[in-house]
């Protein structure tokens, strides 16, 4: 019989059992990296990141886990419900807290309810989604949200009752190319001297680039780029992002063999960095800082590098993070995400599931308008 049990940290169950439940190498359900963000602070009750993971049993056999917190805003998600969140507020009525399964500060897809053989099937994703609606019942919680599963897993959480939403993100796949050329090389002649030309600019600019695979950074090159994220999202946002420099060590000292930091160098030292996590498959580009401003060195770092290490290893796939149409014309080509969604409310619940359905159309008119605008000779490019 299929029961869950919740704990309020992932320091209350062996990272062997955890990780080995898990059973992908997708770093960031990895029980080191979530680990890291509940010892570094980065995900408390207080910041609004409340743990309550799901171990999923059958009978007293531990089948499956899912990460899931209490979340009391929605910042840090990716999949924007502030407008359910306001609508709810107001009727007079408390959309928070909610249940959220999600990768916190994270929005890459990957595994978010995994289980082990032979009960990965649509018969056990269907009782494990009859039980997170019955505990947020029984919590008294407005909704339950499952955000960037897979597209099959989303369709089997949608089969369980939690409606799906689609956006679109830009990710690089990687066609065989054998260096960053031949990949050049299928852009039209326009978009191809662009790219040349932004690369040039760190030479021009006396910068030069050189990475570090995480078991070659050492405590003073952590605390650098920590304090280049932190400086860089206070620019943008106004306060220091939201990742404390010790949550970068942690995961140096205990994620080294899914960590690459790319860096850009002047004349005075170390000035930038874009730091990657990896699998066997994909590259995922997570976080960037820099102490100054430099003509396309966010270009570089964020994007070109990290489509060149693909190439030079063989990774199928490049997720570079979340938004930036700007992505379009290096390559990036629209992918759909996935996140599903169950609320209380009846009569909210109809009213989103209309908005989802008329939303639908609008996503697909926006990816089939993105693909126009992708270098590559073989698209039609209606900006040229």
């Amino acid at each position: 019989m299929i029961n869950i049990q919740y704990i309020d940290s992932i320091n209350a169950i062996d990272k062997a059992l955890w990780n080995n439940t898990v059973n992908a190498d997708y770093p960031f359900l990895q029980h080191q990296f979530l680990q890291a963000l509940e010892d570094s602070g980065a995900v408390t009750t207080e910041k609004g990141w409340q743990p309550n993971h799901g171990l999923i049993y059958d009978d007293e056999r531990l089948i499956g886990i899912i990460p899931l917190y209490f979340k009391s805003h929605s910042y840090g998600e990716y999949v924007f419900d502030f407008e359910w969140a306001n609508a709810y507020h107001r009727n007079q009525l408390q959309y928070y807290p909610k249940l959220l399964s999600a990768i916190p500060y994270t929005p890459a897809t990957g595994p978010r309810l995994c289980l082990i053989a032979p009960y990965d099937n649509a018969e056990t994703v269907s009782a494990v989604c009859e039980h997170l609606i019955q505990y947020a019942q029984q919590h008294r919680l407005s909704s339950c949200h499952i955000l960037f599963s897979d597209p099959h897993q989303s369709s089997q959480l949608k089969d369980g009752g939690l409606s799906q939403r689609r956006a679109v993100h830009f990710q690089w796949h990687n066609k065989q190319y054998r260096d960053f050329d031949h990949y050049l090389s299928t852009f039209n002649a326009r978009k191809r001297k662009n790219c040349r030309k932004e690369r040039r600019c760190l030479a021009q600019q006396q910068l030069s680039v050189e990475y570090f695979n995480g078991d070659q950074i050492d405590d003073q090159l952590w605390r650098q780029f920590g304090q280049f994220y932190q400086a860089t999202y206070a620019k943008r946002s106004g306060h220091g992002g939201y990742l404390p420099v010790e949550f970068f060590s942690q995961l140096g000292r205990n994620m080294a063999d899914s960590i690459v930091l790319m860096t850009a160098r002047g004349r005075h030292g170390i000035i930038a960095g874009a730091l990657y996590f990896k699998d066997a498959t994909t590259l995922y580009g997570r976080y960037w800082g820099c102490a100054e401003e430099f003509d396309n060195l966010h270009f570089e770092l964020c994007y070109y590098q990290g489509i060149e290490y693909c190439i030079n290893h063989k990774l199928q796939r490049f997720d570079p993070g979340v938004q930036g149409e700007h992505k379009i014309q290096r390559g990036f080509e629209p992918n759909y995400t996935y996140s599903n969604h169950w609320l209380a409310h009846p009569s909210f619940a109809e009213a989103i599931d209309n908005f989802l359905q008329q939303e639908s159309p609008h996503i697909e008119q926006y990816k089939a308008d993105c693909e126009q605008y992708l270098p590559f000779k073989s698209v039609l490019n209606s900006a040229e």
